[in-house]
């Protein structure tokens, strides 16, 4: 049995949606579900908005480890948001949620941002914490090989680089018309192969 090692902060999340039911819903799993990725086990704190404009001042004061931000909102869609969430807070993850009649409509914008995940409306509630919790992860290597090449930096000498799972570069389409993120597949093979090596079965993949 593998054990499972919880965090000792809690890693702040913002949910913006303009539906108060959708952000009262996603507020509730999250804080009622495991968030969980290999051995870790992330404790979180939420916050939510139903105004993009709201949630940008509340960002301005407060910094987040990763935003979920609804595509479809009146004023500003959510790939502009996280666009100015980039700006404000780049090492924060930022995920966007939408509806299936949406995704052509924004793919071109999601492929030109920096955004880690493409999550569907309805929504799997594994397949959403798990992948709240492979974001978290990712930010997190991130921080550390950053870390880590500022020490070999100062010290003259390369130190050992941890390789993250890379984040979404570009949204295409399956035969079946589900939406496919280049990188998002390689990620999860190369998160089976660790598990596989540490004894482990890989995690059911959504749709399995």
């Amino acid at each position: 049995m593998t054990a499972v090692t919880a965090l000792p902060t809690a890693s702040r999340i913002m949910i913006v949606d303009d539906e108060v039911g959708i952000v009262n819903s996603l507020r509730r799993l999250l804080l009622s579900v495991p968030c969980s990725y290999g051995c870790l086990s992330y404790r979180l704190q939420v916050e939510t908005f139903t105004a993009p404009a709201a949630a940008l001042e509340r960002a301005r004061e407060q910094e987040f480890d990763l935003f979920l931000a609804d595509y479809r909102m009146p004023g500003m869609n959510g790939v502009e948001f996280l666009a100015r969430i980039r700006e404000m807070q780049p090492d924060a993850a930022r995920l966007i949620i939408s509806g299936y009649a949406d995704l052509n409509a924004f793919a071109d914008a999601v492929n030109g941002a920096d955004i880690y995940r493409f999550l569907s409306k309805p929504w799997n509630d594994y397949v959403l914490v798990s992948a709240i919790a492979q974001a978290l992860n990712y930010r997190e290597l991130m921080l550390e090989n950053r870390l880590l090449a500022a020490q070999a930096s100062a010290a003259g000498a390369a130190l050992p680089r941890r390789e993250p799972a890379p984040a979404a570069s570009k949204v295409r389409w399956g035969p079946d018309g589900s939406a496919i993120i280049d990188g998002a597949a390689d990620a999860a093979d190369t998160a089976d192969a660790a598990d596989t090596a540490d004894g482990g079965a890989p995690p059911p993949r959504p749709g399995n």
